[in-house]
């Protein structure tokens, strides 16, 4: 066991260096001046695991092409999650906007980006879903001048690439929304920490890795880290402490030991995109082109084209593919997975697994499937796919949530879990969707919740 040194002291402790931490830190230097904030990040750089551009679909999620945020419910389309996602992307949007006419982030341009939000559907059955939705969406003002149509030269006038090849007699409909949003979410975490790590009270440690969480007598949470290529560990006093560490959230959490944390559990699922390594056809989209899940798939499984900036160059991107993996960060252990097991979250995990058949069935579905097989669901959208023109790139890691149900079973959850104490002295989050795209309304929660 590595030797403990002295003890170093923090107003608040932050672990995790993504955009999450980073929205929260901007709030306690705001509304907590002069006091010590300290960031952990155990990569040698920030923003690389969840935030990392390669590593989610850059959508601006506002609910305008996501089909799993509006259910059919006894033939009833439901539009409330797809409103309540897009009020917070705008309110999130706004923060960035914000941050950038304060100085927070000194290049907004290079972290959004403008970009049509489609939905596009085959099919007789998916049509009619996606023509009912869009009766009951386009007069909300969240969606206004949201365009539907059924007509192959006007859906060929919006996505020309995805239309190339596709059989006359092909049933299809599409949304377009002209005002949609890529955004590069890791490349906004950098900007703010850039500038958080020139102030006096902020401490940004990278290459540093939390191995133990634990309340001390004085009611102060002391954090153990070990520094690359360090000997020593030394610890960290905080009154307040923020786990917000993606899928690594978790077993840091477990640490913590709080008793509102206790009977979650987490199955990692990993993710493969389809790159498009030919320039002439990414120059072809210009959308973010979203259908419907498959059976059993998880909501951030659902197939999209998308148009992505990233790092000053236009990219297109298919997919996600699911895959299984015992790893919570793509940067992590094989061994997270099970070191996640204990006694009082086991039957969450088992009853999930019961529960969700399906899913089941699908990620071993995911997990078998070749590069031709990956190439064959492309060709779903867009028919004349070369092989020669693709490859294949690792996506990021995500946990699937899994919480205990009244029954004492788990169950899944495919939204963003927030967990405070009773005494609001630590904060965590745990899930993904729809994640960095609502971070600021997220991290505003967290901060009304523990120090209202």
């Amino acid at each position: 066991m590595p030797k403990i040194s002295s003890v170093k002291h923090s107003e608040f402790v932050l672990i995790g260096g993504g955009i999450m931490s980073a929205t929260l830190a901007i709030l306690l230097f705001e509304k907590f001046p002069g006091k010590k904030i300290t960031i952990i990040e155990k990569l040698p750089t920030i923003a690389q695991e969840s935030s990392e551009a390669w590593n989610n679909a850059g959508t601006g999620h506002a609910g305008n092409c996501e089909l799993n945020y509006t259910p059919e419910k006894k033939g009833v389309v439901d539009i409330t999650k797809a409103i309540n996602i897009s009020e917070q992307f705008t309110e999130t949007y706004n923060f960035w906007k914000d941050c950038a006419e304060k100085g927070y982030i000194n290049n907004l341009s290079k972290c959004i980006s403008e970009v049509p939000h489609l939905s596009f559907v085959r099919g007789k059955k998916d049509v009619t879903f996606l023509e009912k939705r869009y009766e009951v969406i386009k007069d909300n003002p969240q969606f206004k001048g949201m365009l539907f149509s059924k007509d192959k030269e006007q859906v060929k006038k919006w996505l020309p690439l995805m239309m190339e090849g596709r059989a006359d007699k092909e049933e299809i409909a599409a949304t377009f929304f002209e005002k949609g949003y890529d955004v590069n979410f890791g490349e906004i975490a950098e900007q703010i920490f850039r500038f958080l790590k020139k102030q006096d009270n902020v401490e940004l440690l990278n290459h540093s890795n939390v191995n133990n969480i634990q309340k001390s007598k004085r009611g102060n949470w002391v954090v153990t880290i070990k520094g690359q290529n360090v000997v020593k560990s030394w610890m960290l006093a905080s009154k307040y402490l923020f786990i917000g560490a993606g899928g690594g959230t978790l077993p840091l959490l477990e640490k913590a030991n709080i008793k509102e944390a206790r009977g979650y559990g987490g199955f990692p699922i990993s993710g493969l995109w389809l790159r498009c390594t030919n320039p002439e056809i990414i120059e072809k989209h210009n959308a973010k082109a979203y259908g419907k899940a498959g059976r059993g798939a998880p909501p951030m499984s659902v197939p999209h084209m998308d148009s992505r900036m990233i790092n000053g160059r236009k990219e297109l991107l298919f997919g996600p593919f699911a895959g299984f993996t015992t790893r919570f960060l793509k940067h992590g252990s094989v061994f997270d997975l099970p070191r996640s097991v204990e006694f009082d979250n086991i039957m969450s995990l088992l009853g999930a697994g019961y529960q969700n058949l399906p899913l089941v069935k699908y990620l071993i579905k995911q997990v078998r499937l070749s590069f031709k097989d990956r190439m064959e669901e492309l060709r779903a959208f867009y028919p004349e796919a070369n092989n020669d023109d693709w490859k294949t790139v690792i996506a990021g890691q995500r946990v699937q949530i899994i919480k205990r149900n009244k029954k004492g079973f788990g169950k899944l959850e495919f939204g963003t879990e927030i967990i405070i104490s009773e005494d609001k002295t630590i904060a965590a989050l745990l899930g993904a969707s729809p994640g960095a795209s609502t971070s600021y309304s997220v991290m505003k929660e967290v901060f009304d919740k523990s120090f209202k």
